[in-house]
Order: C-alpha cells, then sequence, then structure tokens
C-alpha cells in the first residue's frame, strides 16, 4: 500500500516558511507605547489652575482669591497634580478648621455649602430670611393662640415652627456630627416650605420619592405612602412600619435606596452626568457601607474625569 504523502509535503513547508521569515527577538518598537501612566507633570499650569478654581466652587461655593489660587496651584503642581496632591486639597476645603475670613474655616464653608445644595435640591433654593419669615410667622401665630386660648392652634403651629427650625439648624448639626445627611434631608422634607411647594398629599408623596430616588413610587408604594401622609393609617415600606408624615420621611431617608440617591445627585452635580450601572454598584458597596459623603466626593473630584487632565 503506497503512504501518504502529506506529513513530508507539510515538513517542507514549515522549512521553506521558516528561510523566508527566520526567528527573531521582539523589537521594541512590538511593544506597547501608550499604557504608561499619565504624565502628570506636564499637566498645564492653566489646568491646575482650572482644577483648584473648580475644586473651590463645587466644595465651599466660591471661587478662590488669588494668593489661594496661587498657594494651592503651587501645592498641586509639587506633586505633579497627582492623584495624591488633588486629593490633599479636598481634604484641606472640606475638613480645615482654620479662621479663613468670610467662611469662618474651610470646613464651616463646606457644610453650608452641602446645606445650600440640599435646599437648591429639595426647597427650590429658598433663603436664609424666607425661612427665617416664614418661622416667625408660625411663632407669632402659636403666640396668639396661646394668648387666646387655642390650645390646638398653639400646638400645631408650635410643631410648624420646630419643623423649620430644624431645617436652619442642621446645617451646624451635620457638621458637629449630630445628625446625619439623610436626617437634614429629612428636615427640608418635612416642613411648610416643601409642602407649600408640593401642595397636598398627591404631591407630597411623589415629590419625596422624586426628589430623593430621581424616580416616582410604584402604585403599591404611593398608596401605603398617601395613607400614612393623609390619614395616618399604619402602612410598611422597606420593611419599616409608620403612620404618619414624619413616619414616611424617616423611612424614605434612611433606607439603602436613599443612598442610591446621594450618588446620583454627586454624579450630577461633580461630573454632569448619572453613574452607570457599574460605577454605582461600586459605590454602594462604599458609600453604601461607611456613609461618607466626604469620601464619595473626594474620590470624583481627584479623578482626570474630573480634573479634565
Amino acid at each position: 500500500m503506497k503512504q501518504r504523502a502529506y506529513p513530508v509535503l507539510l515538513v517542507c513547508c514549515l522549512s521553506a516558511l521558516l528561510l523566508l521569515f527566520p526567528a527573531c527577538k521582539k523589537a521594541s518598537s512590538d511593544l506597547y507605547t501608550d499604557n504608561d501612566a499619565p504624565a502628570f507633570s506636564k499637566v498645564s499650569s492653566v489646568k491646575v489652575r482650572n482644577f483648584v478654581n473648580r475644586a473651590f466652587i463645587d466644595l465651599i461655593g466660591r471661587e478662590p482669591t488669588d494668593v489661594e489660587m496661587d498657594l494651592n496651584t503651587a501645592a498641586v503642581q509639587s506633586g505633579n497634580a497627582n492623584t495624591e496632591s488633588r486629593a490633599a486639597l479636598v481634604e484641606k476645603l472640606m475638613r480645615d478648621t482654620t479662621f479663613r475670613s468670610g467662611d469662618t474655616s474651610y470646613t464651616m464653608a463646606y457644610h453650608k455649602r452641602i446645606y445650600d445644595l440640599g435646599k437648591i435640591r429639595f426647597l427650590e433654593g429658598v433663603s436664609q430670611a424666607q425661612l427665617n419669615q416664614q418661622a416667625d410667622i408660625y411663632r407669632s401665630s402659636a403666640i396668639s393662640d396661646s394668648l387666646g386660648g387655642n390650645l390646638s392652634g398653639y400646638q400645631q403651629n408650635t410643631a410648624k415652627y420646630q419643623l423649620l427650625v430644624n431645617v436652619l439648624l442642621s446645617s451646624s448639626r451635620y457638621l458637629n456630627g449630630e445628625i446625619t445627611l439623610q436626617q437634614q434631608y429629612a428636615a427640608m422634607l418635612n416642613n411648610g416650605i416643601y409642602d407649600i411647594i408640593n401642595m397636598n398629599s398627591f404631591n407630597f408623596v411623589n415629590a419625596c420619592y422624586n426628589d430623593l430616588f430621581y424616580r416616582f413610587p410604584s402604585g403599591a408604594e404611593f398608596n401605603i405612602g398617601y395613607a400614612m401622609v393623609e390619614d395616618k393609617v399604619p402602612g410598611a415600606l422597606y420593611n419599616q412600619t409608620g403612620q404618619n408624615k414624619q413616619d414616611f420621611v424617616t423611612i424614605l431617608t434612611s433606607g439603602q435606596e436613599c443612598k442610591e440617591g446621594i450618588i446620583v445627585w454627586s454624579y450630577q452635580t461633580l461630573l454632569a452626568r448619572n453613574p452607570s450601572s457599574a460605577e454605582l454598584y461600586d459605590e454602594m458597596l462604599k458609600f453604601g457601607l461607611d456613609n461618607d459623603l466626604k469620601g464619595l466626593q473626594k474620590r470624583l473630584i481627584i479623578t482626570n474625569e474630573y480634573a479634565n487632565f
């Protein structure tokens, strides 16, 4: 029987290829040349100054003075504009307690900025003067009711006054660690100003969901929440029970979805976009556990996307 010639032919072909293309070392030109760490030392002074300016505005609500700009630009550049030097600036603006004319301190200005952004998010940016004026109206009404023997009116107006006081004091309370950010948000939802903006229980329930979670409630969620707020009917939401407006607000602001809303809000205010599903998942493993807004904001501000480096 005749043997097949294919193996011999294959060997001959391979030999010919080896002669045409001899083995050689991998030339340096074959290596990837665009996979190095970014050369932050080459970031222009203009970009660094823009980063410093933006960080000041986002974190303490104002532009840096000329002295602050020069000082902090030099500090970031001395660290080659890397993430560590950016983080140092962010930490200073969030936590520095040194007296600063006009701000009292950077950390005071930072917490006031969080408070002002909360008022924009929930109360249409109402001014302190308007809050104080409405509080004074409730207080005067309570005094009049007391003098007139109207106990029910006195109690109602005193309660409304106290709810606005809770809003006014929430900035300092959050600064001092007496309340969480979510509790500051609860104060901004449960008061007479928010009620004026979102008149009646129907609008109130929908507005709370939309303002906190960036969505409207499902039919079941709405029915339970509406019954709590309007008729003080006991109900359960997210494995928590309540039977009045205060309970409803507390339930919504104390759950994990409220933290998701804070993450979305942080991306929108700092990066001008929503987080991707992967980013939201990753942040829920961090912010969802430690509830550290400063840490969340710092992670976003030190990115190249925010700095535009």
